[in-house]
This record gives structure tokens, sequence and C-alpha cells, in this order.
């Protein structure tokens, strides 16, 4: 099959899934949002999200994980059971987790070698967005932090995918710019089938559909957008070690409408380091 014929059959196996809206997962990653979902019901008990939860090995484990790690349990007494575990964490927090298990599980399915380091390279930049997210939403604004991480975690769910599929097809992209290109093709498609497949709320999708949207309305009020935009472009620069060029007299909709300038930017990374890095363990 020559590369020609390769890529049409993949771009015509995405639009396959996107008409169909039968996306295709790892298994693991499905039960992964089911237990999401049952997390959303407004009267599920806590025995119930144990049984749950229990249900999924990984999720299970990194529940564990997290009510004996420091940030949560400052007592020191071990916790061996999900319930206990699920009532020391909360509810908003195992949801959140089980959401970050699922990426992962589509991070790690069929991923080896080349692939493998570019889903390292998106999911080092999604925790990081998403942690970013967190901290303005709790810092500046009143939207919920929890609702700004997830939506921040997602932001880039539909290239996860795409990269994913792209193994079955280890010969077609002999090239990075030939495979990235077909990336920034769909990603939007894709991530607003996923959303859609997960039932995702509108806020979140809206964040994760419009997060490169610089010229949003300034209202002087952050939406769930413009804490996801903020973050996205702040990473950037933090990675590009170019935030002291930015030129914040004319900086985009979503910094102004955080109120955000060259001064409170660097208070507001200062005072939030352990703060970010409890998140990034939430994610990790």
């Amino acid at each position: 099959m020559n590369t020609k014929t390769s890529e049409f059959e993949f771009i015509k196996g995405l639009t396959a899934d996107l008409s169909s809206k039968n996306l295709v997962f790892p298994t693991s990653l499905k039960t992964t949002m089911k237990i999401r979902r049952a997390l959303d019901a407004p009267d599920i008990s806590t025995d119930q999200v144990a049984r749950v939860i229990s249900a999924e090995p990984v999720l299970s484990a990194q529940i564990l994980k997290l009510a004996n790690s420091v940030m949560f349990n400052r007592t020191g007494k071990k916790i061996e059971e999900i319930r206990a575990a699920t009532i020391m964490l909360g509810f908003g927090v195992v949801r959140n987790v089980a959401i970050s298990v699922g990426m992962k599980q589509l991070k790690d399915h069929q991923a080896s070698g080349q692939s493998s380091e570019r889903m390292e390279g998106l999911w080092s930049r999604s925790m990081r967005v998403a942690a970013l997210s967190f901290v303005l939403a709790r810092n500046l604004t009143k939207l919920s932090p929890d609702k700004a991480m997830i939506a921040g975690l997602l932001h880039d769910v539909g290239k996860f995918y795409i990269l994913n599929r792209a193994c079955l097809y280890q010969d077609l992209f002999v090239s990075e710019p030939a495979l990235w290109e077909l990336v920034d093709q769909w990603h939007v498609d894709i991530g607003a089938a996923i959303l859609d497949s997960w039932e995702m709320s509108d806020d979140i999708r809206a964040a994760v559909m419009d997060h490169k949207s610089l010229d949003l309305p300034v209202t002087g009020k952050a939406s769930l957008t413009d804490v996801v935009a903020a973050a996205n472009y702040l990473d950037a620069h933090f990675v590009a070690q170019s935030i002291a060029l930015l030129d914040w007299e004319n900086c985009p909709a979503p910094l102004r409408n955080l109120h955000l300038d060259a001064e409170n930017t660097e208070k507001l990374m200062h005072e939030t380091k352990q703060e970010l890095a409890a998140v990034l363990q939430v994610l990790a």
C-alpha cells in the first residue's frame, strides 16, 4: 500500500469514526468513563462509588495512592479501603482522577517508540495546562477549579485520539510534519465528538473547542474558556521562556478578562508553586 493510499485509508477511518459516532477507545478507557458518569449521578452513595471504583484496578490503585499521600492524609494513618479513601478525597477529586486515569489509558494504548514519545509530550503539556487552569480559576475567578482542571486536561483530547489511531499506520507517517499537519487538521472535530461521547458539559466543551481563541470578547469577567485559553497561552510562553517578552499592553483577551499583567502573573506563579505541584500530583 503506497503512502497516498494509506493516508486516504487513515482519513477515511477517522471520518467514519466521526460520522458513526462510534469512536474506538481501549476497553479500560470505556470503563473509566462509565465510572465518571456514575459519579455525576446526584443520588449516588459513597458505598456505590466505592463499588464502582473497585471494578477498575488502575483507578483503585490511584485513589488509594492519593489518599495515602502527604497532600491528603495529614494523619499518616494508612488507608486500605476504597470507601475510606473516597470519603477522604471527596467525589470531586475522585471524578477528576477517573478522567485523568482514562486519559493516561488512551495515551498508553498501543504507544511505543516514537509514538510513545509523542504521547508523553502531549500528556505533559495537558497536565501543565490542567494545573494552571485550576490555579487561575481558584485564585482569580469564582468558577469551579475542578471543572477548569478537567477542561485543561482535555484541551488536546482530539490529538490523543488521532495519535493513538496513527499507531496502526506506522508506515504511513514517515515525517513528523506530515503527521502533525494531519493532527492539526482533524483534532478539533475529533475532540468535539469525544466530548459529546463522554457527555461533557457545554462550558467544558466550549473551553476545549476554543482554547486557542485569543480574540474572545473582552468582558472583564472570565469564563471557563478564558481560563483554559489563558493557561494554554501562558504555558507555551513559560516553556519557551519568553514570558518576559510579552507585550502586556496588547495581551490577548483571555488574559485581560483575568486581569493579568506582568506583575500579578509573576506574583501568582510564585505564590501558587505548591498548589501547582499538588494538582500535578493528582494528575500524574
